[in-house]
């Protein structure tokens, strides 16, 4: 049989969807119109129904593949793994350090931050300048669009929003040296060395008149990428888990 609400294929016996979680029987008595002298179903029932059913968002976010391949829920578990500890170490690396900026990951970023000023360039100076810190973030914002509505894969999404969030705390050091200028740059410059612009953060933070507020918005930054990071993680590990039913579903059957 197929799901009513989502399409996800599965046996006849199962009470409710494996992927969206709808009760099977309470969406055919919601969906069922009463005949004459019939009495429709109570409220109780319709407002339990409407509380169970999840919307398009959820079915989104949680969607299940029709069948779980072992190998490839074992590669998943073990990125996830990494990826967790990864981000403990991102999480816990002060912003005034610079190992987030040598780190494997800054090295991925960059490219696409340089490309953001080009893109960018015909917007005006500011937002040349803006424009390789919003560009780190439209790539992963990008890839997870496509992963949730295109590929249907939440947890590539989940991996999206990782990158994402580890894109803020990646920022927060550049943030926080837009007065200080001592942070090395593309180049080998430092700010406090090269011409005036050359440092997007000083530039942007003295242009906006919020350069007092740099340690600040780093901060911010910084929080921003946790609070992605551990919403990713939380996320990636609930969608291996009802893979993980899932498979042991196919397995008994």
């Amino acid at each position: 049989m197929q799901c009513p609400q989502c399409g996800y294929e599965q046996t006849d016996e199962n009470g409710e969807c494996l992927s969206c979680g709808i009760v099977f029987a309470k969406w055919r008595q919601r969906k069922t119109v009463p005949g004459p002298g019939q009495s429709a179903a109570p409220a109780e029932d319709l407002k339990e129904t409407e509380e169970t059913e999840p919307g398009i968002l959820s079915a989104l976010l949680f969607h299940m593949p029709a069948e779980v391949n072992p190998i490839s829920w074992g590669a998943r578990s073990l990125l996830l793994a990494i990826l967790t500890l990864w981000g403990v170490k991102f999480i816990f690396t002060p912003i005034s350090s610079d190992a987030t900026l040598s780190s494997f990951w800054h090295l991925v970023n960059l490219p696409f931050h340089e490309a953001g000023h080009l893109f960018f360039r015909p917007f005006g100076r500011l937002m040349t300048s803006l424009g390789g810190s919003l560009m780190q973030m439209l790539m992963p914002a990008i890839c997870l669009v496509v992963f949730l509505l295109k590929t249907r894969d939440p947890f590539a999404g989940s991996f999206s929003l990782w990158w994402m969030g580890q894109n803020f705390i990646d920022l927060a050091p550049y943030i926080n040296d837009a007065r200080s200028l001592s942070m090395p740059l593309l180049g080998g410059n430092v700010g406090r060395s090269s011409p005036y612009g050359f440092h997007d953060w000083e530039f942007i933070l003295k242009e906006t008149g919020l350069i007092r507020f740099d340690q600040t918005i780093a901060r911010l930054s910084h929080g921003a990428g946790i609070c992605l990071i551990a919403a990713a993680v939380v996320w990636g590990g609930f969608l291996l888990v009802k893979q993980y039913r899932l498979m042991r579903n196919q397995s008994t059957g």
